[in-house]
């Protein structure tokens, strides 16, 4: 396929430009000039913007079903373990989700999906593409984080059992994080002998990525507070680690350009339903992108509906933040965020030929979504 007379907007470089995209095998072949196609379908752009697909860090599409019978849709959540790493989004996830076609249609392509905040550790989140039959069929990658929390949540949902403080918290989630070091110790110490090494634990497996910085901790923590306790335990550990919802990050901007971590703004479109939320602002994505931190907007689908996504950031646009970064926040970022920018977030010659076309500008709410194209396929037009 050729996309012939767009104006690119790649992610990449601020100003936009007139050009063709050239598509081959599900990826871009060239982007601007001098894109030549011998065969294949040719769709004439003039007139309409070409985005790269958005690409929203933190959803939970797939497991938070849209509607459905009382009972068949909460898929997000385990209630009786307050640490569950073992667990996978993957196994939840229900490619066939009423919500995922509405998704598409408003150019959301790509989302990291995964469980829930009820847990201090809650399992890992994959990155999939909105389309397909099968969780086979939409996954880039099967393990992007291991979902930890802070705050409020964990308090909320154990607090009968066994947490009902921030410390209870952070030091559950370090008893885990010292108990898996130790299993690693042991497992590779051991070698090939079977009879030394410890008795398998699927929960202290599943950490083994984390510790060994294959994938980070992604870190649920509204208050100041509670981001600056998931720092800390990051560094004690030598972790990677992802700042999600980061709703007070405004509050300690010197601090995480410190810290140097990536931090998921949002969900922002709702009720500020708990006392940690009470500093919840549309400023925040742009003071700490000003700052230079890399900075995702996130819906939290469906706690805002996974197409709104763009809207979010136009929202973010209004409250003063720069459109490009803006733009950035909800391409190029999240894609860096959950470590799939190799595949998605831009428009650049090798990546997978995913691009919105709209009539204006999507951050702005009349702008009409024309096509979405994913994998080189019109799948909304």
């Amino acid at each position: 396929m050729i996309i012939r007379n767009a104006m690119i907007h790649d992610a990449i470089h601020r100003e936009p430009y007139q050009g063709d995209i050239l598509i081959k095998d599900r990826k871009l072949v060239s982007v601007g000039s001098g894109a030549e196609a011998t065969s294949g379908e040719s769709l004439d752009a003039t007139g309409l913007h070409a985005y790269p697909g958005f690409v929203d860090a933190h959803s939970h599409i797939g497991l938070d079903g849209y509607g459905g019978p009382t009972g068949t849709t909460y898929d997000y959540n385990e209630m009786n373990d307050i640490c569950c790493p073992q667990l996978r989004g993957l196994d939840s996830y229900y490619a066939m989700d009423a919500a995922i076609p509405m998704a598409l249609a408003g150019g959301v392509t790509t989302v990291a999906t995964g469980p829930g905040s009820a847990n201090v550790l809650g399992g890992t989140f994959l990155a999939v593409k909105l389309y397909g039959k099968t969780v086979e069929e939409a996954m880039i990658r099967p393990s992007v984080a291991m979902k930890c929390a802070f705050g409020e949540n964990p308090k909320r949902c154990y607090k009968d059992k066994c947490d009902s403080a921030r410390m209870t918290t952070a030091a559950k989630l370090r008893e885990m994080l010292f108990d898996a070091r130790d299993y690693m110790i042991r497992k590779e110490a051991a070698g090939d002998d079977v009879s030394k090494k410890p008795k398998f634990d699927m929960k202290m497996e599943a950490l083994i990525p984390v510790l060994k910085r294959e994938i980070p901790l992604k870190a649920h923590a509204h208050r100041s507070d509670d981001i600056m306790t998931a720092i800390r335990i990051a560094k004690e550990f030598d972790l990677r680690i992802t700042i999600e919802h980061c709703t007070e990050g405004h509050l300690i901007t010197d601090e995480l350009k410190a810290a140097g971590v990536p931090v998921a703004v949002g969900p922002t479109l709702t009720n500020a339903s708990k006392l940690e939320l009470l500093n919840k602002s549309w400023r925040t994505p742009g003071i700490l992108a000003a700052a230079g931190i890399p900075v995702s907007i996130i819906t939290d689908a469906p706690v805002i509906p996974q197409q709104y996504l763009p809207l979010c950031a136009g929202l973010a646009v209004k409250a003063g933040m720069d459109p490009f970064l803006a733009l950035q926040a909800i391409t190029i970022n999240p894609a860096r965020h959950i470590g799939v920018d190799d595949r998605v977030g831009s428009l650049e010659t090798g990546k997978d030929a995913d691009i919105v076309l709209t009539d204006g500008d999507p951050l702005v709410s009349d702008t009409v979504v024309r096509y979405v194209i994913v994998d080189g396929s019109i799948l909304v037009q």
